[in-house]
This record gives C-alpha cells, sequence and structure tokens, in this order.
C-alpha cells in the first residue's frame, strides 16, 4: 500500500505501547505507518468507577467518531473495552497474539491479609469486585481509577488499602509489575481481556485485506466465544460478567461466571468441546446461565441502575423482587433486628392453659429455648395466619387466630377458658390487646420472648412509598427518615402506626408481603394510566 496508514489511538502509555505493538508488525511486513493519538472520555473522567459513567465504548468512542470521520485509517484497543457491538460502518479487522489473560493482585507489606477478616482492595472493575467479594466476603473493596501508572502511585500513597487488582497483560507490557505481585488464577478474566483488537471501516477493503495479515486466529476464536457469551447475557461494563477461553489439545476449553454486584450470587459454567465444533458453545453456555438464574441476576442489575422509588422496610427476596410491575425499582432491607432473650424454664414447667403468640419471632424465641415437647400448652393464640402456621407445624395445634392483636383481644374476652393468660411478645408492643384484656378482668402474664431494635436505613432517593409489615417499622423507619411519601401497609395495626405521621396510607387485602407488593403495583398501574 502506497499510503500511510494512519493508527488512531489513545494517549495513554499502556494504548500506545499496544498503538506500537500494531504498527511494529505492519511496518514489519512493509507498511508505512503513523500513530494519530487522541484523548478518551475515559481517560478524562477519573471521580467515578467505569460502570457509573453510563457511556458505552467509553474507551472506544472518540476514536469511532475520528474513524467514521476518516481522519484514521485503523483503530487499535485493547478489545475487553470495546463493546460487543461495533457501530454501523465499523468491523474487526484483526486480533493480534493474547498476551496474560489473568488479573493480578499488587499488594503491600504481605499477603497475610488475606486470611484476614477486614482488608481493603481497591478496583474500579464491578467485575473484579463482586469476585473479590464472593471470595472474602468481610473484605472492603474501594474505588481506584486512573491509569497503570496512577494506580500504582496510588495503591503506594493509600495507607488504608492493602492491595489493588490489575489486569497482568497491563502491567507486565509496561514492564512494571511490582515483585508483590500474584496472578489472581481462580478469578474468571474479563471477556477478551489480554487481547489487542484492530478496527477499520467496513469499506475499506484495502486496509481490511492487510490487517489479516497480522491477525491471530487461535486469539480471534476464543476472544469471539468470550465476547459472544457477554453479548447473549446482555452484559458490557455494568455487568459483572467473567469469560475465557483457551485451546488446548484441539480443544476448546470455555469458562463463564456472572455475579451480583455485592458477589453474594455467583452463576458459573464450563464446558469443553472439540476445535472445529466451537461454533455453539457460547449459545451454550450463556443459556446455561440463563436457565440457572442468571435472567433474574440480569433483569436486577438493569433495576439497580435505575433510581430507586419504593422502599421495603423488610428484606425482600429474589422471588418477591419479580413480583413487581416494572416501573418499580424496590430498595429493601430489615429495619429492625431481632434478638431472642433466654425465657426461664419456669415459665414453660407446667401445663400453661392459655397463651397468646402474636408473631413468628416469638415462635423462634420459644424454640430457641425449650424443644417442642417442653411446650404443653393447653390453648394457643395467634395473630396471622403465617404465625399460625408456623406454630401448628412446630409446636401445637392453634385454637383461634385473628387479623390483629386488637380483634384477639376482643375474641378472649368473650370466649377464654378462665382468666389468665401467658402472652410471649417483644419488648416494643401495643398496648391495645394487653389493655383490653386487664379490663375485663384476664390477667396477662407478660413474657418478653425477643427485642426489637431499630435499625433502618437512611433513604436518599426521593421514593414514591415505603411498605412497613408492623408498627415497629414505621417507628424504625421515621428514626431516620420523614413521613413524606405513600406508607404501604401490610394491615391495619401497621396502618394505624403510621396513619399517625404519613397522609396516604393504604393497607393490603391480606396480611403477606405478596399483598403488599400488590397494592404497591395497584398504585404504579394508576399512575401509569393517568
Amino acid at each position: 500500500m502506497s499510503k500511510i496508514i494512519r493508527i488512531g489511538t489513545r494517549d495513554s502509555q499502556l494504548a500506545l505501547w499496544q498503538a506500537k505493538t500494531v504498527q511494529s508488525q505492519l511496518e514489519r511486513l512493509g507498511h508505512k505507518t503513523v500513530l494519530v493519538p487522541v484523548k478518551s472520555t475515559g481517560d478524562i473522567v477519573l471521580d467515578k468507577p467505569l460502570y457509573e459513567l453510563g457511556i458505552t465504548g467509553i474507551f472506544t468512542k472518540t476514536l469511532d467518531i475520528a474513524m467514521l470521520n476518516e481522519s484514521i485509517d485503523i483503530a487499535v484497543h485493547s478489545l475487553k473495552d470495546v463493546p460487543t457491538v461495533l457501530p454501523k460502518g465499523i468491523v474487526q479487522a484483526a486480533v493480534i497474539k493474547r498476551g496474560n489473560v489473568n488479573d493480578t493482585l499488587v499488594f503491600k507489606n504481605n499477603e497475610e491479609f488475606l486470611s484476614a477478616r477486614d482488608a481493603v482492595i481497591a478496583t474500579g472493575s464491578l467485575r473484579r469486585r463482586a469476585q473479590w467479594l464472593n471470595r472474602y466476603p468481610t473484605h472492603k473493596v474501594e474505588n481506584i481509577r486512573g491509569n497503570v501508572n496512577s494506580r500504582l502511585q496510588k495503591l503506594e500513597d493509600n495507607e488504608h488499602w492493602n492491595g489493588a487488582i490489575f489486569a497482568a497483560a497491563g502491567i507486565g507490557r509496561l514492564n512494571i509489575r511490582p515483585e508483590n505481585a500474584i496472578n489472581l488464577h481462580w478469578m474468571i478474566p474479563a471477556p477478551a481481556q489480554g487481547a489487542i483488537m484492530v478496527t477499520a471501516l467496513e469499506k475499506d477493503e484495502e486496509i481490511l485485506e492487510i490487517c489479516q495479515e497480522i491477525n491471530h486466529e487461535e486469539t480471534q476464536i476464543c476472544t469471539a466465544i468470550e465476547r459472544e457469551f457477554l453479548n447473549r447475557l446482555e452484559g458490557g461494563c455494568t455487568a459483572p460478567i467473567g469469560a475465557l477461553a483457551f485451546i488446548k489439545n484441539e480443544e476448546v476449553n470455555f469458562k463463564g461466571i456472572l455475579l451480583s454486584k455485592d458477589g453474594t450470587k455467583k452463576i458459573e459454567v464450563a464446558k469443553v468441546v472439540p476445535l472445529g465444533k466451537h461454533n455453539d458453545l457460547a449459545e451454550f453456555c450463556a443459556n446455561y446461565i440463563i436457565g440457572k438464574g442468571g435472567k433474574t441476576l440480569i433483569d436486577q442489575l438493569h433495576r439497580s441502575k435505575q433510581e430507586t422509588n419504593i422502599y421495603s422496610t423488610k428484606k425482600l427476596t429474589d422471588d418477591q423482587l419479580l413480583l413487581f410491575h416494572n416501573d418499580v425499582v424496590a430498595d429493601s432491607n430489615d429495619a429492625i433486628k431481632i434478638s431472642l432473650n433466654r425465657i426461664p424454664k419456669t415459665v414453660v414447667r407446667n401445663e400453661i392453659k392459655n397463651v397468646i403468640i402474636t408473631s413468628k419471632n416469638a415462635v423462634e424465641a420459644l424454640l430457641h429455648n425449650f424443644s417442642a415437647i417442653e411446650l404443653q400448652f393447653k390453648n394457643i393464640y395467634c395473630v396471622g395466619r403465617r404465625t399460625k402456621r408456623l406454630v401448628e407445624k412446630r409446636i401445637g395445634k392453634v385454637t383461634h387466630t385473628e387479623s390483629n392483636a386488637k380483634k384477639l383481644a376482643n375474641y378472649l374476652v368473650e370466649y377464654i377458658e378462665g382468666t389468665e393468660v401467658t402472652y410471649f411478645c417483644s419488648d416494643l408492643r401495643l398496648d391495645d390487646l394487653p389493655n383490653i384484656l386487664s379490663e375485663n378482668n384476664i390477667t396477662v402474664n407478660e413474657v418478653e420472648a425477643y427485642q426489637t431494635k431499630f435499625d433502618a436505613d437512611k433513604v436518599e432517593a426521593n421514593v414514591d412509598g415505603v411498605m412497613f409489615y408492623s408498627p415497629s417499622t414505621v417507628e424504625s423507619y421515621l428514626k431516620q427518615n420523614k413521613a413524606t411519601c405513600i406508607a404501604f401497609c401490610i394491615g391495619e395495626t401497621s396502618a394505624k402506626a403510621a396513619s399517625q405521621y404519613f397522609e396516604d396510607v393504604r393497607i393490603a387485602k391480606a396480611p403477606t408481603v405478596e399483598s403488599v407488593i400488590e397494592l404497591v403495583n395497584d398504585y404504579f398501574l394508576q399512575k401509569q394510566e393517568s
């Protein structure tokens, strides 16, 4: 080719090394080249993690524009930074022979912190963060950004960090790998990590033909499988997805992983197929991940990028989160923590004629202290269907149940056998039940079975509503937040407590979490229609 090939590249030290490697290979084949450095948004914005910047192809966008404007002939990228779908008119022209695929831990002092409960690791990668927390759940992971040299310096300067995670290829190519660095062979790398990609205009047949001269077929096969796996999982910089394919003994070996952001959930896949029969490998492995709960995990990851509009004062399960309307982005945590008390054996030594149990926590407290055989109660009175089911499953038959404590008290005034009842309760409780019984000459022996501790989050988002499950959850929430939204309540007792502070209080049709979710969904359906 007579004209000079203009090689577009980012202007970081590592990007220039990669571009010079491509330049060297082309010039060895007799082609004339020139480097054209440009600065990308990913290099400029250093105060946020990549997954928070919200730009697809953050390190490739500027080069894509330059190529479409025909300011450059080819662009050189770290293949792991390139979106799985290229802009229209731009194609992959070549992949250079792959370098070290591993993630590497650079640490200070020694490795003893790996076995310690408390340690701090720095990384700007969501994938690395999730895998580290999955392996070391008690450690803390902090964000670090910048080029390789600046990140190494930040690690050195920060007295609180024990180590930081880097791509082995990056620190190796710049010949700055510290002695105290270890490859994390257990950590599945980013799809196409360690590989260098060359892109060109689809219409430029001459450039495409030249680039094929430096293409490494084995690397192309493996990285294509990894990137197809990523694409089928609908992932990118905002999802903790890892993938690695390699060829050995005429076989393609693949392993992939999808995690939750906090690393508490992990789905893995591994498969080996003969070389030449690998075309469906990425699809098979992606479908396996999806079938094992990956779709739910991905949906949650997408939702987590949106602003929370509903907060639950009880931690919701994955199945419960799936029940919400599409417009709902729910966050949840337990606003109250329960501590089971020690109950003296004298309390249950003799058969108790009448017992009141108003919560599942009281059931757990009783069974924490005694075996079911020791709990010889003649009449058990409960509040709530779920409490009743738990009592009958683990203690004994329930004589009568009501939907709330006040209704149960009124029932007992009419139908109780005798004039005495033992009430297993919390240190925090409403006075309705004992007051009504006492006023009607029924003696109430209160036994504090458990303690309720307030532990609500400070809800930063301007939420549409909060889900409450007891008066205690209302009280706990209000210690950290204001009553400026809708209160979605599980029952009348919770609603009564909420109505003292919230202007809009709504009560679920049934005393279940699912019914409260239905209440929330009704609100969003009405909002959508209006």
